[in-house]
């Protein structure tokens, strides 16, 4: 059956709608029931086509289906059926105002409900982050702990929960205290749960996109979540629900262990049509003109799209950049195009970094983009204008695809890499499920300009709980008890190996054999470089040259890119980062090496410019603000082990790392950049907020004294503010 036909008709007459309802109720009662779904779905989306002496019949296959969301918006009958108001009202949230959930919702809750732990693999727009809502509104929980993959997730779910804080204290950061005699969510990435101090005993766990665990995708996070999920689901014997997209199947013995069931949907409420455009030109596709006949294709394509919301899917972030570009230069040929001149945005860029930035005639022209270089809240702005139909089109990388909602009716997958590899099969199911929305775009449209990756089962496995592929740092992270036979000898060599050190080497949670090397390289250098090892507050540029030598030489993974990074450079950026427009200044600085380079020669000043911000970007978020503070506070606990055991009075780089890692902005600040501020705005109100105000105090502070109306604020940095405490 191709739904096709449905959204091609007209009218759906009498004899055709009961023709379908028909086929439709064979296939829901089937083993093909996706099928009889994706025929109510097409109904659904065409509603007023449909004959209305059919429409009572389509009403019971909705209920039939479970699909009680939309029974409550199509049932427009006056007269109800006493049984299906008994089947939807059993729908109904009784945590959540105004929500009905789906069939296979309340199976889930049901569960959770029952005490039973989840892992769930089920399509992007299931309603999986309903659930979560569902356990907070429950309020059966003391502690609960979400760990979220990005910060940008962490916002989206702080804004989602912000409305229970009369009943949680809510925490995004490891300088938020919890109250004890309170309730607490802790929405936290991996490593914050791990670096989190006099963590209370957690009562239930939720791991978003679980499939990270996996030693097997080439994460580099992959440890610390095994060693976040280890202690809050051994040590704490939290109750847990893992979910995420696409997966087969988990580790052998995982559930049976856990007493957790494995729940495998393909159930959803939207539907996703692919339009194969790869098959459809695959000898031009694969000719010597194919790159200028397939971004030619594409530029078509969307402009043809130019009314609907548009994801386009590339390989990285420069690829983002000029295929964007691109695609302006060919609207720039076409008709008069309307622009969009009253973004805020545009303003703050033009104040904090330039005017002559790509990106701002980009937005100009409802073109966004999106990728993990750029500042976190300028994506996060970008991704809001998007939703909000200020923007059409959204250049992005996969670090849109993995976990931000948008709008988007159809997505573009233009390119077949990710990470420097050909996209899977999973991959591929992840970046199409952001097509299609729940009640705004019933069916996505998926475009393809390459061939569909083959369809491999994806079975997760779970090194905290396997052990065979687990690293030695997860295989340290375990209790001894929870040990397997056959990696008893491999972690006691490990404790014997560390030895006095084994504590401060496993609560690293880091490269085992990089902090061994270091260990001993400032054992043997002691003496002869105290300086250069024992300093604290900011360093000199010779004492942040060998601390940074050390975490570059030894705690960088095999596998890990670090270009176009250097360590001469990593220096050069981390010492200018904090001083007044150092972002700028190192702008210019990056400008300047690009412009003399010979692989440049045939760009034009912007492209380079574009180059020169955009790898800026991606070191000051990437390194300066991740990296080098993880190393800073690594190497600070070794350095003090070693120096204590020597008698020498070791140094402090803590002050320094907290400094990198918030941007310089106060302590008690520092949270609201994780949740969307941007630090010049930041910087422009510390003054006005007291120094020792709690952190869980500070939205409220700002909200009640109005520091958000101060003059010098940018109308974009004051909207920022104001979005953020309109939660609280």
């Amino acid at each position: 059956m191709n739904t096709e036909d449905i959204y091609n008709k007209e009218f759906i007459d009498f004899e055709y709608s009961f023709v379908l309802t028909s086929i439709c109720s064979r296939y829901l009662r089937s083993t093909d029931e996706q099928l009889g779904r994706d025929i109510l779905l097409a109904i659904i989306d065409n509603w007023e086509k449909v004959d209305e002496g059919t429409k009572k019949i389509w009403i019971d296959l909705l209920d039939s289906a479970g699909f009680y969301p939309y029974l409550k918006v199509y049932d427009s009958n006056d007269i109800k059926d006493l049984g299906q108001e008994i089947r939807t009202y059993y729908h109904e949230s009784s945590n959540v105002s105004n929500i009905i959930l789906h069939r296979e919702q309340k199976i889930l809750l049901d569960y959770l409900e029952s005490n039973k732990n989840l892992v769930v693999s089920a399509p992007t727009s299931f309603g999986k982050s309903l659930l979560i809502e569902e356990i907070v509104a429950s309020r059966k929980y003391k502690n609960i702990v979400i760990i979220q993959p990005t910060l940008a997730l962490i916002h989206e779910t702080f804004k989602k929960l912000i409305k229970y804080s009369n009943t949680y204290n809510i925490i995004v950061t490891t300088s938020q205290e919890a109250e004890s005699n309170e309730n607490n969510i802790f929405i936290l990435t991996a490593e914050r749960v791990i670096e989190y101090n006099n963590l209370p005993k957690i009562d239930f766990v939720i791991i978003d996109e679980f499939y990270k665990l996996s030693s097997k995708r080439d994460d580099e996070r992959s440890d610390i979540l095994n060693m976040a999920a280890n202690l809050l689901i051994n040590k704490h014997s939290a109750q847990f629900y893992l979910l995420g997209p696409n997966i087969t199947n988990i580790s052998p013995g995982f559930a049976e262990k856990y007493n957790a069931i494995f729940y495998k949907t393909n159930y959803s409420l939207v539907n996703n049509d692919i339009v194969d455009l790869y098959t459809k030109y695959k000898k031009e596709l694969n000719s010597p003109g194919k790159i200028r006949f397939k971004e030619n294709l594409l530029f078509e394509l969307l402009f043809d799209l130019k009314e609907e919301q548009t994801i386009i899917y590339c390989s990285s972030p420069n690829r983002v950049m000029s295929l964007s570009l691109k695609f302006l230069d060919y609207l720039m040929q076409k008709e008069k195009i309307e622009k969009e001149e009253n973004l805020e945005l545009i303003e703050w860029i033009n104040e904090n970094l330039t005017s002559q930035w790509s990106y701002n005639t980009l937005l100009k022209y409802k073109i966004g983009v999106h990728n993990g270089a750029i500042i976190k809240h300028l994506n996060e702005s970008v991704v809001d204008y998007f939703n909000n139909q200020k923007l059409n089109y959204l250049f992005c990388t996969s670090t849109l695809i993995e976990g931000v909602n948008t709008t988007a009716k159809n997505v573009v997958i233009f390119d077949n890499i990710k990470g420097g590899n050909d996209i899977d099969y999973f991959d591929f199911c992840n970046i199409k499920g952001r097509s299609g929305r729940f009640m705004k775009h019933i069916l996505g449209k998926v475009y393809l300009f390459n061939k569909i990756p083959s369809n491999n089962d994806v079975i997760i496995d779970i090194p905290f709980f396997d052990q065979i592929d687990a690293s030695d740092e997860v295989i340290i992270s375990l209790e001894k008890d929870n040990i397997k036979e056959e990696q008893t000898e491999r972690y006691n060599n490990l404790v014997e190996t560390l030895g006095d050190y084994f504590e401060v080497v496993k609560n690293n949670n880091i490269s085992v054999n990089g902090q061994l090397k270091i260990i001993k390289e400032i054992e043997e250098n002691l003496t002869d470089h105290q300086e250069m090892i024992c300093w604290e507050g900011i360093p000199t540029y010779k004492q942040l040259s060998y601390i940074l030598e050390l975490g570059w030489d030894n705690l960088l993974k095999p596998s890990e890119t670090t270009s176009p990074m250097t360590k001469g450079k990593l220096v050069f950026m981390t010492n200018k980062f904090g001083v007044k427009d150092g972002l700028i200044e190192s702008i210019r600085s990056e400008y300047i090496y690009q412009s003399k380079q010979t692989t440049n020669k045939n760009k034009s000043e912007n492209q380079i410019l574009d180059l020169a911000i955009l790898n800026t970007m991606q070191v000051h978020r990437h390194w300066l603000k991740y990296k080098v503070p993880k190393w800073l506070n690594v190497i600070d606990k070794l350095q003090r082990e070693v120096c204590l055991k020597n008698g020498i009075k070791p140094g402090n780089y803590q002050i320094y790392a907290s400094l990198l890692e918030n941007d310089y902005v106060s302590s008690n600040l520092a949270h609201l950049i994780d949740l969307g501020v941007p630090s010049s705005a930041i910087k422009k109100i510390e003054k006005f907020i007291p120094k020792d105000l709690p952190i869980n105090h500070v939205l409220k502070y700002i909200r009640d004294e109005k520091v958000w109306n101060e003059t010098s604020l940018l109308k974009y940095e004051r909207n920022k503010i104001r979005n953020l405490i309109s939660f609280t």
